[in-house]
């Protein structure tokens, strides 16, 4: 299952967010996602766990937990949706 974690501290590090989720299950990857720019952390990653039992109770007991001074919001990531195609049709006149 793929997890979105948000309101992470700029200071939290990879090893930081895989090591709090390890404490539920296997954690497959970890990643926090950072500015192309200046590569500092946009405050939020994502977390992949391959068994949902494990990742469902990670995601109850973490949500709202403090770490690193800041409350974190963890929920299952959803995939972005394709644009609709019909933006991409220009309109008869």
């Amino acid at each position: 299952m793929n997890i979105f974690v948000s309101n992470l501290n700029f200071k939290a590090t990879v090893a930081d967010l895989q090591q709090i989720f390890e404490g539920y299950g296997e954690v497959t990857s970890a990643k926090i996602i950072k500015d192309r720019n200046t590569g500092r952390s946009k405050g939020f990653g994502f977390v992949e766990m391959p068994d949902d039992a494990q990742a469902q109770q990670a995601m109850s007991e973490l949500n709202g937990a403090t770490f690193y001074d800041r409350e974190l919001r963890v929920f299952e990531a959803k995939p972005i949706e394709e644009k609709d195609q019909k933006s991409n049709v220009d309109s008869e006149n």
